[in-house]
This record gives structure tokens, C-alpha cells and sequence, in this order.
């Protein structure tokens, strides 16, 4: 490695709840898995924690004291029982943390959570995302996502685009302003065959080596992607915007 080069690793992971094959909800099980990577960043899709089997279970909390000392959510399905949406944890701190509506007529609401991570190395502005299941769906919110991201000058995009087509105006949009990516089948964890989940970078060069994780199979549908990021000493990786609401 390059001297000055430092590294950042981080982790994208749809948890289904945190659902596995046996159709169990077992949150340790997530934990686990992500720990045995040892994330600085990890974004965790599909949070929740609204009642299953009659049993409800803080979700969002749980996962958030198991794996970080800074965490931002996106709790997109409220109810008195429980909450759904996604996550951001970190072991460093987060600021200048806000959400993004991305949620189109009477689908599932969508959000994406842009924040900043203070990397001992320089600010590292990054966002996490969950795109819609319909192809008119996501193209209208990566229109919306990529104009967010270009004017805070996002670093890493990372989540479940729920796109596998390499010929999509989602995936041309996302090109023109991130010229590295993943390439890691992810789903269905039992047998992969579309890469839905990824890790978006830019400049080019930041993203080292990024690999899987074929025994998180156990834990949910989908498997994790996991990267290592160069990050240049002494200086940020991107300007973030200044913003004045904080979530989480």
C-alpha cells in the first residue's frame, strides 16, 4: 500500500429482517456476521422490528449498541408495535445527518440517509440507499438520489439498488458520477445470481478489494458485500454540504 494510505472498511447487507432460511429472526445471528468483519461503516438494510410470531424486538437499538458507537436510521414504516426501515453505524462520529424522501405515489415509503463519517483520516461524506422493486419506481428516485449526491459531493454510495439490469438508466445515472463499483452477486444468498447490493466510490482508486460473505447465507436472503476503502491521509475524501437537521 501506498505510505499515507490509510483504510476504511465497510459493509452493505439487506438483513431481511434478520429472517434466515429457517424462517427464525435471530438479530445475534446478524451481529455475528458483521462483526466477524469488523466494519468500521456498515449500512443495514431492511430493519425490523415490528412484531413477528407475537414477538416484538428493538431492532434498530439492538443492532445499533452491537456494532458501533454512532449510528443514523431511516425508520420508513412507524407503528405503535414496531418500526421498519434502515441503518447506519459507525464506529466514528456521524454529522450533518439527514434523510432523503425518494418514496413515489403509494409504494413503499424510500429514503436514503445521507450523512457524514469523521474518519481519523478527513471527512467522508456517504450515503446509504433501499430503491424500489419497480423499474419506473427507481428511476425516479436515482434521479433524485444522484442530484442529492452530486451537490454533497458523496464519496461512497452504498445499499439494495434492486436493479439488475447493466443496461438501466439507474446504472448509466450512477456511472456518471461514481466511477468505481462492486461486482458481487448477492441474491438469493442460497444461490446468487444478481447483484443488487453494491458499493459505489469515487474518485477512482478509493476501492481496494471488496469481497462476500457466503456464510451469512444463514442470516438472510441476501449476502453482505464488504470493501476496504483507501482513504488519503490528512485531507477529506469529499466537501460535504453543510446541512442543519440531524436523524438518528
Amino acid at each position: 500500500m501506498p505510505p499515507g494510505i490509510q483504510t476504511v472498511r465497510i459493509m452493505t447487507w439487506n438483513i431481511h429482517g434478520g429472517v434466515g432460511p429457517d424462517r427464525r429472526r435471530d438479530l445475534e445471528r446478524v451481529a455475528d456476521v458483521v462483526q466477524r468483519h469488523e466494519p468500521d461503516i456498515v449500512a443495514l438494510q431492511e430493519v425490523d422490528s415490528r412484531p413477528r410470531r407475537g414477538r416484538a424486538e428493538p431492532a434498530f437499538e439492538t443492532l445499533a449498541e452491537a456494532l458501533g458507537l454512532h449510528s443514523a436510521a431511516a425508520r420508513l414504516v412507524t407503528a405503535p408495535d414496531g418500526d421498519y426501515g434502515h441503518l447506519v453505524i459507525s464506529r466514528w462520529p456521524l454529522h450533518d445527518t439527514r434523510l432523503h424522501d425518494l418514496s413515489v405515489g403509494r409504494y413503499e415509503p424510500r429514503a436514503a440517509i445521507e450523512t457524514v463519517v469523521a474518519t481519523p483520516w478527513g471527512d467522508l461524506p456517504f450515503f446509504a440507499v433501499h430503491l424500489g422493486l419497480r423499474v419506473h419506481e427507481r428511476r425516479s428516485q436515482s434521479a433524485r438520489l444522484l442530484a442529492a449526491a452530486r451537490s454533497a459531493r458523496a464519496a461512497v454510495m452504498v445499499g439494495d439498488f434492486n436493479e439488475w439490469d447493466w443496461t438501466s438508466s439507474v446504472y448509466r445515472s450512477l456511472r456518471d458520477i461514481f466511477p468505481e463499483r462492486t461486482h458481487v452477486r448477492t441474491f438469493p444468498a442460497r444461490r446468487p445470481m444478481l447483484r443488487l447490493d453494491r458499493i459505489y466510490s469515487r474518485p477512482a482508486g478509493l476501492i481496494l478489494r471488496h469481497w462476500s460473505d457466503p456464510a451469512a447465507r444463514a442470516a438472510s436472503d441476501h449476502l453482505p458485500i464488504i470493501a476496504d476503502l483507501a482513504m488519503p491521509s490528512g485531507r477529506p475524501v469529499g466537501t460535504a454540504r453543510k446541512t442543519v437537521s440531524e436523524q438518528g
